[in-house]
């Protein structure tokens, strides 16, 4: 991810990538297929990373513990160095190479709703919550999360302090609650 951060995406070889990783071209094109291919999957990588993964939504059994650890997760996620930087990158190639907004949408935003819908639609099934349009529910906790903190990324404007934060996050989490009380 490093180098697609660096040099932007165009300007990245699976040469490069092949030597910073200290392995052969080959190996590199074996295991990833192409660039895209390997944009995709240090995306996902972060995702792993941050425990944001169809596994990790699936230890789940409490509405007010999920909420708040994916909250959580999210935020830490969002608020990295690497994530910063690949959202600007896409957005500033999103005219001349949609296809990187398009690979970064179906690896982190698009994969995030489906499962975070995926848990949603689960507690709405057992009557923890009542959410009958588990989709729309998702991408409403997670732009809620989503907030000012981003906000003030993007620009590279002072962050709020972590006690701001804290406090953001658990109120998200009990605005979220209280409208989908079942």
């Amino acid at each position: 991810m490093s180098l697609f951060i660096e040099q932007e995406f165009d300007n990245t070889s699976m040469d490069q990538t092949a030597q910073k990783a200290d392995a052969s071209r080959q190996a590199v094109y074996r295991h990833f297929g192409s660039k895209e291919d390997l944009f995709s999957s240090a995306i996902a990588g972060k995702c792993l990373t941050h425990h944001l993964t169809a596994d990790d939504f699936r230890q789940f059994d409490c509405p007010g513990t999920a909420l708040t650890t994916i909250a959580s997760r999210f935020h830490e996620l969002l608020q990295t160095r690497e994530a910063v930087q690949v959202y600007r990158t896409c957005v500033a190639q999103a005219e001349t190479h949609s296809e990187l907004a398009s690979l970064f949408f179906k690896e982190f935003p698009e994969k995030m709703v489906g499962e975070l819908s995926n848990l949603l639609s689960g507690f709405h099934e057992r009557e923890f919550l009542h959410i009958p349009d588990p989709h729309f529910a998702a991408v409403q906790f997670l732009m809620m999360v989503h907030g000012e903190v981003r906000m003030r990324i993007e620009p590279n404007i002072e962050p709020l302090p972590d006690n701001e934060i804290d406090r953001y996050l658990k109120s998200c989490v009990n605005v979220f609650l209280k409208a989908h009380a079942a």
